[in-house]
């Protein structure tokens, strides 16, 4: 029986293309550091993990297959300082019903990404 989520882990054929971007961009704090994984987050709650694997090469095909959410307190000024870096945005914050944002971001490698800001509609 599955007790829990655990983790989600994005893979590259090199680490460094895509750690700068979730440590010093985004401002993710490593909890574990090695030459192929690392690892944000975990302990307590789950964790994202990045990786080097030999299966995997170049930037992402198929951005849309996956994507990685994280919940911010301000999605507008983090959206500004995101862009203010350099970051590509593929969808401005934008209010999905009752308060709850969402904007899409790329990773350096054409990984989607989310900012989440507010709490999901209910059906």
């Amino acid at each position: 029986m599955i007790k829990q989520f655990s983790n989600v882990s994005v893979w590259s054929n090199d680490l460094n293309n895509l750690l700068p971007f979730y440590r010093d961009v985004l401002g993710l704090k490593t909890s574990m550091e090695s030459e192929r994984f690392v690892v944000f987050g975990g302990g307590d709650g789950p964790a994202f993990c990045l990786g080097s694997h030999t299966e995997v090469s170049g930037k992402n095909s198929d951005p849309a297959r996956h994507m990685v959410g994280f919940d911010v307190d301000d999605i507008q000024g983090m959206t500004e300082q995101l862009k203010s870096k350099g970051v590509e945005f593929v969808e401005e914050p934008a209010d999905q019903g009752d308060g709850f944002w969402i904007a899409t971001l790329k990773d350096p490698e054409g990984n989607l990404v989310q900012l989440f800001q507010g709490t999901p509609p209910t059906a």
